[in-house]
Order: C-alpha cells, then structure tokens, then sequence
C-alpha cells in the first residue's frame, strides 16, 4: 500500500491556475507549488503576477493574457506550456461578477461574464484535454459558488454563470475522464477575496453570512487548501462530475 501522503503530493506535476494574481487563484497557486507541482499563473495584473512569482519562487512561471478572449485558447494552450511542457492540472479560478440587477443588466456585462466565468473553463480545457490525454492523466477544478444553487441579489448573469459550472462540470466528466481525466469543481462560501470585498467591508452582513454557516464562520484562506489539495491529486482518482462546496456549511441550512 502506498503513503497515503503521497496520494496529495504534486510532484512532477505542472498546474495551470488561471485568475492566479488574487484571491483563490492566487492561493491555489501557492498551494499547489507548496505541494510539489511546477505552477504556471495567468491573470491580467503584471505587479500582482510579479508578486506571486517572487513568493513562490523558481517553481513558478506568471504570465499576462486576457483568458475572456477564446480566439485565443489555442495559442494560449500552446504559451502556457513552454515553461514546464503541457499542464497536467487546470484550475479555472478567473472570474467577474458585475453586480448587475436584473432590471439593469446590460449586454455587454452579460456577455463578459459568461465568457470569462463559463466559456473559459470549457474552451482552455478543450485546448488542453489532448496533451492530458496522451499522458493518461489530468485535472480539471472549476469554480463554482453559493450561486449555483442559490439566488442573490444582483446575480443573475454570475449566477447562471455558476449554476452552468455544475452542469459544465458533469459533461467535462463525462467526455474526459474514461482517458484519466477528472472534472471536478470547488464551490466557495464567503471567502475574504476581491470579488466578495463589498461584503467583508460591511461588518453586520459579514456577520449575517457567518451566522448562515453551520461552522459559524466565513471562510479563511487555508480552508481551501485541503479540497483543493484532494481535486487535484491522486487522492480523488475515483471522483468525478463532482461540485464540493466548501462553505462551512452554509447550503446544508
């Protein structure tokens, strides 16, 4: 029987983690160069990019592209691999949420948010699947949210957004993984990152979805580490098609 320890290490591995310059793209990035992998980081900040290649040091390869446009998903399937060869590891952590109200949802916040936050996901991975496929073996994380099954104020395109995570996610599983492909997606609760800034800078609400939690907290950053860790290892062979919420148990109330 193998260590189970090494069912979570990452070595050999090289992970692509978009959104990498901030919030959970950016501790996944972190997280997964602490684990072994080679991590190659893509979002569209270069001083926050640089920032992250710094902290993690040579195993690190940080590079600017706008992932919304999928005329480029072939080149930059082609670009991100250059570093440390083809990604065995995807995490699909870029995303927008414009805060937009039904009444007031515009076409061009519409159409952005389901580029980034849905086509990506499908369009990068589909760029990649061939070279997981030749090696047998390949992870995919998406992100999901509260939103892919709970309606908020304000969330309608990010919410159907999320809410096409889960469903993307079993399809991906689908097609992929009888080739060693697993598809899974990370569903967060209330985290402290940009996208949720409005939130934790208003204490009573941030209270409010605390008290939501069947744990009776928001999340910390360290609280992703772990599923994460699991979705993108040896350690989750067997799962597939599956959205984790990692929430404190905020939908299990």
């Amino acid at each position: 029987m193998a260590d189970p320890a090494d069912l979570f290490h990452l070595g050999g591995k090289v992970a692509l983690v978009t959104g990498a310059s901030s919030g959970l793209g950016r501790r996944a990035a972190v997280t997964l160069a602490a684990a072994g992998a080679m991590v190659v980081g893509v979002a569209r900040r270069q001083d926050a990019l640089e920032s992250l290649s710094n902290e993690i040091g040579f195993a690190a390869a940080c590079m600017v592209a706008d992932v919304s446009d999928r005329a480029t998903m072939a080149a930059l399937a082609e670009t991100v691999s250059k570093p440390f060869g083809p990604p065995d590891i995807v995490v699909h952590a870029a995303g927008i949420n414009t805060r937009e109200t039904a009444d007031t949802v515009t076409p061009e916040g519409w159409d952005m948010t389901l580029a980034l936050n849905l086509s990506t996901p499908f369009f990068l991975s589909q760029a990649l699947v061939p070279a997981m496929k030749t090696k047998g073996w390949g992870r995919i994380v998406n992100f999901a949210s509260l939103q892919t099954t709970r309606a908020f104020p304000g969330g309608i395109a990010y919410g159907a957004t999320k809410g096409g995570i889960a469903q993307l996610t079993r399809a991906m599983a689908e097609a992929w993984s009888p080739h060693g492909i697993t598809a899974n997606a990370i569903g967060p609760g209330f985290f402290p990152t940009e996208l949720t800034q409005a939130v934790f800078s208003d204490p009573e609400r941030a209270a409010r979805n605390a008290a939501q939690t069947c744990i009776g907290r928001n999340g910390r950053m360290e609280d992703i580490d772990g599923p994460l860790l699991f979705l993108c290892s040896d350690a989750s062979a067997y799962v597939t098609g599956q959205v984790l919420m990692v929430d404190g148990g905020f939908t299990a109330k």
